[in-house]
């Protein structure tokens, strides 16, 4: 596999998507894939608590996090994703850019961390976990999205198979939690989100492996040990 800077790709490839990723972003969130995701974190994170969206993108979903009641700090790689970002700014919002192997925070800083399918985009999960748990306060809480099998976006991953270099983790469900647990985590809610029409619902008698199968993202949320 050709040598590359993952850090320099994976930055050059959100820049030149910036601009695309903030037409869809809003709709995500309130309509789509991505509604239940604050819903979830606010069930297991008491509010007024500091929590920083790690990938956030171009902030929106950073936005209605802290409009739950939180105070925020988005981080993304991408500079162009923060400039948009920074269009939410106001007290107990902000935004800096950054890599998440290398968090810009002091040990037991925070209450809570979100990272929404950022970690596939990571070349050393593990270290990211490891600085998650490094910036948590005791008992912090960690919720993470973890793309599933039905998810377009592994296309990111597939010249892997032709021997050119990418710059996402294709990860499964369990892998992300079999790895969060290595590393001093314990899973305490699981969420699923499908697309094509399926509901919970019409899979409730299969296990959670079956689940997450057919899985778009499942939504975690994982406490520190």
């Amino acid at each position: 596999m050709e040598k590359m800077s993952w850090e320099f790709e994976a930055k050059d490839k959100w820049n030149r998507r910036a601009d695309g990723w903030r037409a869809k972003s809003a709709d995500m969130w309130e309509k789509g894939s991505r509604k239940g995701i604050c819903p979830f974190f606010a069930s297991h994170v008491q509010k007024g608590s500091f929590a920083a969206d790690l990938g956030c993108g171009d902030g929106y979903g950073s936005q209605k996090l802290h409009g739950e009641g939180y105070k925020v700090i988005g981080i993304d790689l991408s500079n162009k994703m923060v400039e948009l970002a920074k269009r939410f700014e106001k007290e107990h919002l902000t935004f800096k850019q950054g890599d998440l192997s290398s968090l810009p925070f002091e040990d037991e800083q925070l209450d809570a961390v979100m990272a929404i399918n950022s970690l596939e985009w990571t070349e050393h999960p593990a270290l990211v976990l490891d600085e998650i748990k490094r910036v948590l306060k005791p008992a912090g809480k960690f919720c993470a999205a973890i793309l599933g099998p039905t998810a377009g976006p592994r296309e990111n991953s597939y010249a892997r198979l032709n021997g050119k270099p990418v710059i996402m983790n294709t990860m499964m469900p369990w892998e992300f939690t079999k790895l969060a647990s290595e590393h001093g985590f314990a899973l305490i809610g699981e969420q699923h989100v499908y697309k094509n029409g399926i509901t919970e619902s019409d899979i409730q008698p299969f296990p959670t492996e079956l689940k997450q199968a057919l899985t778009f993202f499942t939504l975690f949320m994982l406490e520190k040990q």
